[in-house]
């Protein structure tokens, strides 16, 4: 059984109340881990030593820090087989898909910002007899709270501006992946980052997350996850006047238009609709094909869908691997169950699979391809965030948009089309804060990431991610 410990102040210590959660590795369905059950005592212990060493963080120059940044962002290379496999084991998306993309991309996170900490910069005003200049200071301690579908990748995107910036951090990963970010702990240890300027600390939302939020001396939180969560996290937070950043949920639509790239199409659509067992926020589960060749484009996504390997996640070949919790498992049949007794057709998948041996416990979902379903039904309105996609057929760029719109989400949408007229008319009105043309998921750390309607509030990415983690004041020099 490992025990994974809150890091606080360059030491793990358990929680001060004694008590643990378990851990359930979701291909097999049995714990394998126990964790804190921290509340607010271990928030207060990790806010002081955040705000202890804070000053000397933040005097510290761009350089300098991003030195340190970039310790860590080797030693998560140096890790990388370890970091695969507690990722796959806490997650249950395939050890293929955390080597290719999750903890990469997290060494990315760290590489990228340490770079952006020396190029951090405000701007200046000049006026006849008078001078303005922006100055951005560190707010102090940030709140980062992040998801459980890409642990380490999702926690490093919140947690490593904030310290390019020179704020210090308390971070509470997921209860259900908690593994990846205790080692994180030891890498930043080992990389000789200073005590009490990362701290991350385990435990549930109601206890952990809910202390964090409404601690007084944490002036910014970044949250990834569900909009309802995010909505009980803005009405705590907004009366204490704390700067939020909300990334939410997303009923994402893929639009394929009749002069698309068919097979690129329908690849990118797979991809979309299905990587990481369809617990991604970006994922684009709502298909809207136009009607010319909706026919050929659902028998191709069907049998697409069909040649998806579900299985172990340490094996190669799976495609798609554990839904991350029973609790999850049981929300995501729930939702299938919902679009059978709307009159659905589901053309394949949909059903929990039974795996041998090892994972006859398992949370497994074959991949379901969903169709006879009218926008205005609860399976195309409510995220699902599993291995479920729609197929809706449309006629003209008109009726694309008011179907993609149609949600209280804005996400994401991807669209494909030959036509770059067609591109650009169809995005500039799309509600979605990332817009893909002829592709899914291809990402630059430079731009930003957010959405609109329900789908959250501020940006993330760049240089906007650090100035969140800043406060603003302008400077005025009359001469």
């Amino acid at each position: 059984m490992d025990r994974f410990e809150n890091f606080i102040n360059g030491k793990f210590v358990p929680a001060a109340n004694g008590k643990s959660l378990p851990v359930y590795e979701p291909a097999t369905g049995k714990q394998y881990a126990e964790i804190p059950d921290s509340d607010g005592a271990d928030i207060a212990a990790a806010v002081g030593a955040a705000k202890a060493t804070f000053p000397a963080w933040a005097e510290l120059d761009g350089v300098a820090r991003g030195q340190v940044l970039e310790k860590i962002a080797r030693g998560i290379e140096d890790r990388l087989d370890e970091l695969v496999a507690v990722e796959s084991r806490d997650q249950g998306k395939p050890e293929s898909l955390a080597r290719r993309v999750d903890i990469p991309r997290a060494a990315l996170n760290f590489r990228f910002y340490a770079a952006a900490a020396s190029q951090f910069a405000s701007e200046s005003h000049p006026a006849p007899g008078a001078l303005n200049v922006t100055l951005r200071n560190p707010v102090g301690v940030a709140g980062c709270i992040a998801p459980w579908n890409l642990p380490l990748y999702l926690l490093s995107w919140k947690l490593v501006p904030a310290l390019a910036a020179g704020c210090t951090v308390v971070a509470k990963p997921s209860e259900w992946t908690p593994a990846s970010a205790a080692l994180l702990g030891e890498i930043a240890r080992d990389a000789g980052l200073p005590d009490g300027v990362l701290n991350i600390v385990q435990g549930v939302g109601e206890r952990c997350g809910k202390a964090l939020v409404e601690h007084p001396d944490v002036p910014a939180i970044s949250f990834t996850g569900g909009t309802a969560t995010g909505a009980d996290i803005a009405r705590r937070a907004g009366p204490m006047f704390k700067k939020l950043s909300l990334e939410l949920g997303g009923k994402n639509p893929t639009l394929v238009f009749a002069d698309a790239n068919f097979d690129q199409a329908v690849a990118g659509a797979l991809r979309a609709a299905f990587s990481n067992q369809g617990e991604i926020c970006l994922c684009g589960s709502r298909i809207l094909v136009e009607r010319p060749i909706s026919e050929r484009f659902r028998d191709a996504f069907v049998a697409g869908a069909r040649k998806l390997e579900v299985g172990d996640p340490r094996d190669p070949n799976t495609d798609v691997g554990a839904i991350v919790s029973r609790e999850h498992y049981d929300k995501v049949l729930g939702c299938l169950e919902t679009a059978r007794k709307e009159g659905a057709n589901i053309l394949c998948g949909g059903e929990a699979l039974k795996l041998p041996g090892r994972l006859k416990d398992g949370w497994f979902i074959s991949p379901a391809v969903i169709e006879g379903l009218g926008n205005d039904s609860r399976t195309n309105q409510e995220e699902i965030f599993g291995p479920a996609a729609t197929l809706i057929a449309f006629d003209g760029e008109a009726e694309a948009l008011a179907l993609a719109n149609d949600v209280r989400y804005g996400l994401a949408a991807s669209l494909w089309t030959e036509n770059l007229g067609k591109a650009l008319r169809v995005s500039e009105k799309l509600q979605a804060g990332l817009i893909w043309v002829n592709c899914w998921m291809l990402r630059d750390l430079r731009t930003p990431m957010g959405g609109v309607k329900d789908s959250g509030v501020g940006h993330e990415g760049g240089f906007e991610t650090m100035r969140f983690f800043t406060d603003t004041r302008n400077l005025c020099l009359k001469y």
